[in-house]
């Protein structure tokens, strides 16, 4: 498994402010090191590729795209398939690659469960939902898109609110794939929810 990070260090972003101690330099840290982290309001801390990464707050708008993304999938899986739906800030493990990662959305189904704990999410989910926000940009497009990817998501969905526009991404043969793009007006389709119907209008607005 490749887990070399998908940006060179030249551009990897600067250590945020941390408590004094011993911290890893970046391109080192571990799932242990994050554990040691102290909770900062207002952020969220994720580990890809042994950089250590942090974001603001998601704002309203963000969360009400994540609200009714999630709002679509709940209904769906009351009445279909079987499976665990989780939001952020559930934090997935996936060794050497993401130390953890918060999707703002995950799916996974009903028999591999046991990999959902009261912690984490040890492996990969079979669908992780990201809603770009303002400064997310290239860690959901290409840092995260290569830690699922690499780590064996079979789907990943790219919200984008400002463009009104989902991108979904399925594996194959070890890479993703654009499986297509959908605006409001359209319904979008899913390998691993197969009998999903999603009204992209019912998440963005008409």
């Amino acid at each position: 498994m490749d887990t070399t990070a998908p940006l060179s260090p030249e551009t990897w972003p600067a250590l945020p402010p941390l408590p004094e101690g011993e911290w890893p330099a970046q391109g080192q840290w571990r799932y242990e090191d994050y554990c040691r982290l102290p909770p900062v309001p207002g952020r969220r801390f994720e580990v890809l590729f042994g950089i250590l990464w942090t974001t603001r707050a998601p704002t309203v708008s963000h969360q009400t795209v994540v609200h009714r993304l999630g709002r679509e999938l709940e209904q769906h899986l009351e009445s279909g398939p079987d499976g665990l739906l989780r939001a952020a800030p559930t934090v997935v493990h996936l060794p050497g690659l993401a130390e953890p990662v918060q999707p703002d959305l995950l799916y996974v189904r009903a028999e591999r469960a046991a990999i959902v704990t009261d912690s984490l999410v040890a492996g990969p989910p079979a669908l992780v939902v990201e809603v770009l926000a303002r400064r997310t940009g290239r860690l959901d497009r290409q840092v995260k898109r290569a830690a699922y990817e690499r780590g064996g998501v079979p789907e990943y969905w790219i919200a984008d609110p400002r463009a009104r526009l989902i991108q979904v991404y399925a594996l194959e043969g070890g890479a993703y794939a654009l499986a297509g793009e959908y605006a409001p007006g359209a319904v979008l389709a899913s390998r691993v929810l197969p009998r999903l119907a999603l009204a992209v209008a019912r998440v963005f607005g008409r």
